[in-house]
């Protein structure tokens, strides 16, 4: 990536790890079945890496920016 600048609030990256979680636990639990168990754990891992980088790569084409504050680093 060209420029890896945070683009994700405290709200966006909260949500995200409170997702990343319940799928973790759900997966953990066996409630979920191979291979949508797979998928969402993966899909838990993006989210969470997303969360401590606060920056998803998905924003930058939507020049996307959740921060409250445009100055947050």
């Amino acid at each position: 990536m060209k420029n890896m600048q945070p683009n994700m609030g405290n709200l966006d990256r909260g949500l995200r790890l409170i997702v990343a979680a319940v799928i973790a636990v759900l997966y953990g639990m066996d409630k979920i079945a191979p291979p949508t168990s797979n998928i969402l754990l993966l899909l838990a891992l993006l989210f969470a890496a997303t969360a401590f980088l606060k920056f998803c790569p998905l924003y930058v084409p939507f020049k996307m920016d959740t921060r409250e504050e445009k100055g947050d680093k």
